[in-house]
Protein backbone atom coordinates (compact mmCIF):
# COMPACT_ATOMS: atom_id res chain seq x y z
CA UNK A 1 0.00 0.00 0.00
CA UNK A 2 3.05 2.26 0.30
CA UNK A 3 4.37 4.00 -2.76
CA UNK A 4 7.68 5.81 -3.24
CA UNK A 5 7.84 8.04 -6.30
CA UNK A 6 11.08 9.63 -7.47
CA UNK A 7 11.22 12.73 -9.63
CA UNK A 8 13.71 15.25 -10.95
CA UNK A 9 16.02 13.08 -12.99
CA UNK A 10 17.24 14.11 -16.39
CA UNK A 11 20.19 15.12 -18.51
CA UNK A 12 22.80 17.47 -17.09
CA UNK A 13 26.26 18.55 -18.22
CA UNK A 14 29.39 17.69 -16.24
CA UNK A 15 29.86 20.19 -13.45
CA UNK A 16 26.17 20.90 -13.32
CA UNK A 17 23.62 20.37 -10.57
CA UNK A 18 20.43 18.43 -10.16
CA UNK A 19 17.96 17.91 -7.34
CA UNK A 20 15.94 14.73 -7.19
CA UNK A 21 13.04 14.03 -4.87
CA UNK A 22 11.22 11.03 -3.47
CA UNK A 23 7.75 11.33 -2.00
CA UNK A 24 6.15 8.59 0.06
CA UNK A 25 2.42 8.01 0.12
CA UNK A 26 -0.04 5.51 1.50
CA UNK A 27 -1.29 4.43 4.89
CA UNK A 28 1.90 5.47 6.67
CA UNK A 29 2.33 5.65 10.41
CA UNK A 30 5.97 6.71 10.42
CA UNK A 31 9.10 6.78 8.29
CA UNK A 32 12.42 5.89 9.81
CA UNK A 33 15.61 5.75 7.76
CA UNK A 34 15.59 6.98 4.18
CA UNK A 35 18.23 6.75 1.52
CA UNK A 36 19.27 7.01 -2.08
CA UNK A 37 20.87 4.19 -4.03
CA UNK A 38 22.04 4.12 -7.61
CA UNK A 39 22.78 1.56 -10.25
CA UNK A 40 25.03 2.37 -13.18
CA UNK A 41 25.03 0.30 -16.37
CA UNK A 42 26.69 -3.04 -15.76
CA UNK A 43 27.13 -2.43 -12.04
CA UNK A 44 25.33 -3.39 -8.88
CA UNK A 45 23.15 -1.15 -6.79
CA UNK A 46 25.14 0.95 -4.32
CA UNK A 47 24.30 3.25 -1.45
CA UNK A 48 24.74 6.91 -2.32
CA UNK A 49 23.44 8.63 0.79
CA UNK A 50 21.30 7.86 3.81
CA UNK A 51 19.60 9.90 6.50
CA UNK A 52 18.14 8.76 9.80
CA UNK A 53 15.00 10.08 11.43
CA UNK A 54 17.30 12.03 13.72
CA UNK A 55 19.02 13.78 10.83
CA UNK A 56 22.32 11.91 10.81
CA UNK A 57 23.70 11.39 7.32
CA UNK A 58 26.06 9.02 5.59
CA UNK A 59 27.55 9.29 2.11
CA UNK A 60 29.49 7.16 -0.27
CA UNK A 61 33.08 8.33 -0.57
CA UNK A 62 32.59 9.04 -4.25
CA UNK A 63 29.96 11.72 -3.57
CA UNK A 64 31.17 13.29 -0.33
CA UNK A 65 31.36 17.05 -0.61
CA UNK A 66 29.22 17.09 -3.73
CA UNK A 67 25.88 15.55 -2.73
CA UNK A 68 23.57 16.49 0.13
CA UNK A 69 20.67 14.41 1.40
CA UNK A 70 17.82 16.00 3.32
CA UNK A 71 14.27 15.18 4.34
CA UNK A 72 10.98 16.92 4.95
CA UNK A 73 8.98 14.82 7.36
CA UNK A 74 5.81 16.86 6.94
CA UNK A 75 5.85 16.16 3.23
CA UNK A 76 7.15 12.60 3.64
CA UNK A 77 9.85 13.46 1.15
CA UNK A 78 13.58 12.90 0.88
CA UNK A 79 15.81 14.94 -1.42
CA UNK A 80 19.22 14.55 -2.97
CA UNK A 81 20.98 17.71 -4.08
CA UNK A 82 23.71 16.77 -6.54
CA UNK A 83 26.40 19.31 -7.39
CA UNK A 84 29.57 19.14 -9.47
CA UNK A 85 28.17 16.17 -11.33
CA UNK A 86 30.50 13.84 -13.16
CA UNK A 87 29.85 11.40 -16.00
CA UNK A 88 30.44 8.54 -13.57
CA UNK A 89 27.41 9.72 -11.61
CA UNK A 90 25.23 8.54 -14.47
CA UNK A 91 22.84 5.93 -13.10
CA UNK A 92 19.31 5.13 -12.17
CA UNK A 93 18.74 6.57 -8.71
CA UNK A 94 16.43 4.68 -6.38
CA UNK A 95 14.70 5.88 -3.26
CA UNK A 96 14.59 3.59 -0.24
CA UNK A 97 12.78 3.93 3.07
CA UNK A 98 11.90 2.02 6.22
CA UNK A 99 8.22 2.59 6.86
CA UNK A 100 5.68 1.54 9.45
CA UNK A 101 2.12 1.20 8.24
CA UNK A 102 -0.88 2.35 10.23
CA UNK A 103 -2.18 -0.27 12.67
CA UNK A 104 0.87 -2.43 12.12
CA UNK A 105 3.89 -2.35 14.41
CA UNK A 106 6.66 -3.75 12.24
CA UNK A 107 8.62 -1.64 9.80
CA UNK A 108 9.15 -2.73 6.23
CA UNK A 109 11.61 -1.64 3.58
CA UNK A 110 10.34 -0.08 0.37
CA UNK A 111 11.87 0.89 -2.95
CA UNK A 112 10.89 3.39 -5.58
CA UNK A 113 11.04 2.55 -9.25
CA UNK A 114 13.96 4.89 -9.91
CA UNK A 115 14.74 8.03 -11.84
CA UNK A 116 17.45 8.24 -14.49
CA UNK A 117 20.25 10.78 -14.12
CA UNK A 118 22.50 11.19 -17.13
CA UNK A 119 25.63 13.34 -16.91
CA UNK A 120 27.01 14.05 -20.36
CA UNK A 121 28.16 16.91 -22.53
Amino acid sequence: QVQLVESGGGLVQPGGSLRISCAASGSIFSINNMGWYRQAPGKGRELVAAITNGGSTNYADSVKGRFTISRDNARKTVYLQMNSLKPEDTAVYYCNADIKLRWYGDASNYWGKGTLVTVSS
